[in-house]
């Protein structure tokens, strides 16, 4: 998941208590205990020793944020920092103490994975998934909250209509999200037949597309995938990716060699398209009568 600014509400956060000596404390890092509401599930410990090499060579450049839970202190923000300093053998961390309530934290602790962590597509989507659920935001709140487009947040969520053993698939890397998207909606059987090919082989998206069209449709699985010409301009298939980001659905370009073209934009059901549509006319848009 690609870097994005800092959302309004935890710039605001985070920066107006940055600023104010009266909320910055040395705490002991053994007072500090994690947030249960964490969206990260893991974190790589390659990772975590740099940034701990870099911690007891400069400090804490940046002090984590906490609230108070009883004589101890709840993270809200920066459980990476915290770990990485208990590995560099710290004793006390740089901390803004802060007063806020669940929701709040919640919110604080989720934004500031979202915008600032390369979590995992499910991480990810769980994370969406949480802002809807506790916080009772909209797709399209969330969206303004982390810098991405709204049927970006969608297409995230709908990992989470996946099985588990395919949610679990795409969180150890073993499966991208992209073919994993392409697997929402099917029937079990033909999702566990098209696992069964994209882990044994080299398939694209579009293959595992194709496939799935002809497995769905009752066909059977003896027809083989149509493979994509190798020398496709890389102009074409970078623009092909940023309209598949920007609409949240899969965008097939197809030019012809005198010019001209098709552009192919998939959708998988009626809020799909109402989705789509809202993409790419604007939320003013006037729905089909």
């Amino acid at each position: 998941m690609p870097k994005r600014g800092l959302g309004r509400g935890l710039e605001a956060i985070l920066g107006a208590a940055a600023e104010d000596d009266e909320l910055l404390r040395e705490i002991d890092v053994d007072d500090i205990q994690p947030n249960p509401n964490q969206p990260r599930m893991g974190f790589a410990e390659d990772k975590l020793a740099e940034l701990s090499a870099s911690i007891r060579e400069h400090g804490v450049v940046q002090p984590i944020l906490v609230r108070p839970s009883g004589d101890r202190f709840e993270l809200i923000a920066g459980e990476r920092r915290w770990r990485a300093a208990r590995m560099a053998g710290l004793a006390t961390v740089p901390a803004v103490v802060r007063s806020v309530g669940d929701r709040e934290a919640l919110e604080i602790a989720l934004v500031e994975n979202l915008q600032r962590e390369d979590l995992t597509a499910i991480e990810e989507a769980k994370a969406f998934r949480a802002m809807v659920e506790a916080m009772e935001l909209t797709q399209e709140q969330i969206a303004e909250k982390v810098g991405l487009s709204r049927p970006a947040v969608a297409n995230s969520l709908r990992l989470l209509s996946l099985p588990t053993q395919i949610q679990d698939l795409v969180e150890s890397g073993a499966m991208s999200a992209s073919h994993a998207r392409t697997l929402v909606g099917l029937d079990h059987g033909v999702q566990s037949e098209l696992v069964r090919r994209i882990m044994g082989g080299h398939l694209t998206v579009r293959d595992v597309e194709e496939l799935a069209r002809t497995l769905q449709s009752g066909s059977g699985g003896a027809a083989r995938p149509r493979r994509l010409p190798v020398d496709r301009d890389p102009d074409v298939v970078a623009l092909e990716r940023r309209l598949q980001e920007a609409l949240g659905t899969d965008v097939r370009l197809q030019p012809k060699a005198r010019g001209g073209g098709e552009l192919v934009i998939k959708y998988f059901s009626d809020e799909d398209l109402e989705r789509v549509a809202e993409a790419l006319l604007g939320e003013g848009w006037v729905g089909r009568s």
